[in-house]
């Protein structure tokens, strides 16, 4: 069964108030429970300046970063020798000084050679009914939901997402950190993941989040249950 990042810790319970993930989190809910109910076209237009094709609908928008797993550097350094004249010591000091230097650029060299996720850079994404877009001028995505591979929500805000790269035609594997994590998560798994396990879990929202919308006065139109109930 999938971990539901929402959870709180067992030691401990939940925080009570209304956060700003809470916020994007009700927005969310309205917006899939308009498209399971086929009322997106009634609801406002969102400005973006994103490109959109004919019949695409822009939903959101909002703060985002961009994560690659990836290294850093191919493993290789740049060995550097030492010829010194002086005294025995002098020449011993200065070849031993080399040594170190080199050792320490092989194992930084090693280091950036290990995947990890980068930071690529912050920028703003526009949600739309067909794909997300990430606008940056130097490290900007077009995600159509049907040309990912794989997707989970792996924190409260970050979307994971496993695609091949058009441009290099490598496996790439990024996170959007953004406070539409589950927007973007439920959009890509109603379109092309309809059996992914948190999708039917419903370890996409908090589970108690409808309880506190009711209790705070703000009624949650039932977002959890929705897509799991689309076209019946």
């Amino acid at each position: 069964m999938v971990d539901n990042p929402f959870a709180p810790p067992a030691d401990r319970e939940q925080r009570p108030g209304w956060s700003r993930l809470d916020e994007y989190l009700w927005f969310s809910c309205d917006i899939i429970a308009d498209l399971a109910e086929g009322r997106l076209e009634q609801r406002p237009l969102v400005a973006t300046v994103a490109r959109l094709e004919p019949g695409d609908r822009a939903l959101a928008v909002g703060p985002a970063q961009r994560l690659t797993w990836r290294a850093v550097g191919d493993g290789s350094y740049t060995h550097q020798s030492v010829f010194a004249f002086g005294s025995p010591a002098f020449v011993l000091g200065s070849m031993a000084g080399s040594a170190l230097g080199n050792s320490a650029r092989r194992r930084a060299a090693a280091r950036d050679a290990q995947p990890r996720w980068v930071v690529d850079g912050s920028g703003e994404i526009t949600v739309t009914t067909r794909k997300v877009y990430f606008g940056h001028p130097q490290c900007s995505l077009d995600l159509a939901w049907v040309g990912l591979d794989a997707i989970d929500l792996v924190a409260p805000e970050v979307f994971q997402t496993s695609f091949r790269d058009i441009n290099s035609g490598r496996q790439t594997t990024v996170q959007l950190r953004t406070p539409w994590a589950s927007l973007l998560f439920v959009l890509a798994a109603v379109t092309a993941f309809p059996a992914h396990p948190r999708l039917l879990g419903r370890g996409w929202l908090p589970p108690d989040f409808e309880k506190r919308c009711t209790d705070i006065g703000r009624p949650c139109r039932p977002g959890a249950s929705l897509p799991l109930n689309r076209g019946h």
